[in-house]
């Protein structure tokens, strides 16, 4: 039996805020689907070069008041970043709160507009601890 990895699907509130989020990590648009029918926009994003690994954002035309805010049966979506440091700097100085910062040099957690958790993990082996990281608690939940 084959099995292929396809996207993981969130559903979003706002669509710019939340591609606005994703492409601070790095992510680009690669695909597009609105659907004038069934009144949705799908949006597909992933890192340069790694299409086959996309987040499908699904926004509704006409909101999603019905649908829980924080879904208990979705975890994260995991991404590796090459420098944990730079990168949480650059969401922080782009507005993005660190939830559980990189105090470790190997891992952290944001949420996107939507709340959706993202873990960031280090390539390879973790980096030094250093400030502020090191010393930077924890805001909110993860």
């Amino acid at each position: 039996m084959n099995i292929r990895y396809l996207h993981t699907m969130v559903r979003v509130k706002d669509l710019d805020a939340t591609m606005d989020f994703f492409r601070l990590l790095g992510l680009e648009e690669t695909r597009r689907w609105d659907n004038e029918d069934g009144r949705f926009t799908l949006v597909f994003m992933a890192p340069p070069g790694q299409h086959e690994t996309p987040v499908e954002l699904t926004y509704n035309w006409d909101g999603d008041d019905g649908l829980p805010s924080d879904s208990r049966h979705f975890g994260h979506l995991a991404y590796e970043v090459e420098d944990i440091y730079a990168m949480c700097q650059h969401l922080m100085d782009n507005g993005v709160t660190i939830n559980r910062p990189p105090r470790d040099g190997r891992m952290a957690f944001v949420r996107s507009p939507d709340n959706i958790s993202i873990e960031l993990l280090q390539m390879g082996a973790a980096q030094a601890p250093e400030e502020p990281w090191a010393s930077m608690k924890n805001t909110g939940h993860w």
